[in-house]
């Protein structure tokens, strides 16, 4: 296990009461999502340098491979599943379980109304990952997940991702190089039957992460820009989104073919997403196209401000017309 003894408090600024100040162990640990049965799993991962990108690679996006140094963060072991996104989405199950100064400010955050087609796109959502969101969505559930339990969680940057991915390796994959063991670790679409799949079937990674590749792809916070990589800055790189399109997404999909895939591998947003949608404008919240994206959980060893995370999740949002 990794170790921490710092002291933490992880108070929201508008939050009127207080959490006890306790030694937070850098370690593994089950969160429960207040006022309900709903539990999910985060795993320590050590601070540390890594190369990111791939010299290897046939894209030019991965190029230059830089030298990269990441602070230490937990991650979901597991993409986030529609048990926990579904309390998000139902405001009327959270006013019947509201109380007191917390209640009134998850029951004043913003939501989004529940989609007008079926976001599991036929199938199925029982120990699935939850699926379609915007990167706004995804934030927002993050900052409700903020207001229910005092902690600060939020998407993780390129750079995390891709060094929880390798979890100190240097091969394509963290198990080798060879696509055609996949099968073992990663629903892709030489083995998904063209569907999402319950979290957690297929093998780990050696940092104990689940279906980092495969099954969907998974928000990063970051701005797609393929020449990054030769301005990136070398300690904890991050692009904030500043444009709607085309912001980076990781890791592939139970619809994306095993040669497409490796730790080092930038997807893209994409406008087509949004295409069959109805709305003018545009829905903020929802890709009724994108039943192959979705997202994984990080929380900083040390938080920033209250005043830097409030503005982390209170970033207006860019609205396509």
């Amino acid at each position: 296990m990794f170790k921490n003894n710092s002291k933490y408090l992880v108070v929201p600024a508008l939050m009127l009461m207080s959490f006890d100040v306790s030694d937070a162990n850098f370690e593994a640990y089950t969160q429960k999502i207040p006022g309900t049965e709903v539990t999910f799993q985060m795993t320590p991962i050590p601070e540390g340098t890594f190369t990111m990108g791939s010299e290897s690679s046939e894209n030019a996006d991965e190029k230059p491979a830089h030298e990269v140094k990441i602070a230490p963060f937990w991650m979901g072991t597991h993409e986030v599943t529609w048990d926990a996104f579904e309390l998000f989405l139902d405001k009327n199950y959270e006013l019947a379980i509201s109380e007191g100064p917390i209640g009134e400010l998850v029951d004043g955050l913003t939501r989004p109304s529940m989609p007008y087609l079926d976001m599991t796109f036929g199938m199925g959502k029982e120990g699935k990952p939850a699926i379609g969101m915007t990167q706004y969505g995804a934030i927002q559930f993050c900052h409700w997940l903020y207001l229910k339990t005092g902690i600060f969680y939020r998407l993780p940057t390129e750079a995390e991702w891709e060094y929880a991915a390798k979890a100190g390796t240097d091969t394509r994959f963290f198990f080798g190089d060879d696509p055609a063991l996949l099968g073992e670790y990663a629903w892709t679409k030489e083995n998904s039957e063209e569907s999402t799949h319950p979290i957690g079937e297929k093998k780990p990674n050696p940092w104990g992460l689940y279906d980092i590749y495969g099954n969907v792809l998974e928000w990063t916070s970051d701005q797609y820009d393929p020449e990054f990589y030769a301005t990136s800055p070398s300690d904890n790189p991050t692009n904030p989104s500043t444009d709607l399109y085309p912001r980076v997404v990781r890791g592939g999909s139970y619809d994306t073919e095993a040669e497409e895939l490796s730790s080092a591998a930038r997807f893209v947003s994409s406008a087509d997403w949004k295409r069959i949608d109805p709305q003018i404008p545009k829905s903020q919240w929802w890709f009724p196209e994108a039943p192959f994206l979705g997202l994984r959980l990080v929380r900083p060893q040390i938080p920033p401000s209250p005043e830097e995370i409030m503005a982390y999740y209170q970033a207006a949002p860019i609205t396509d017309y």
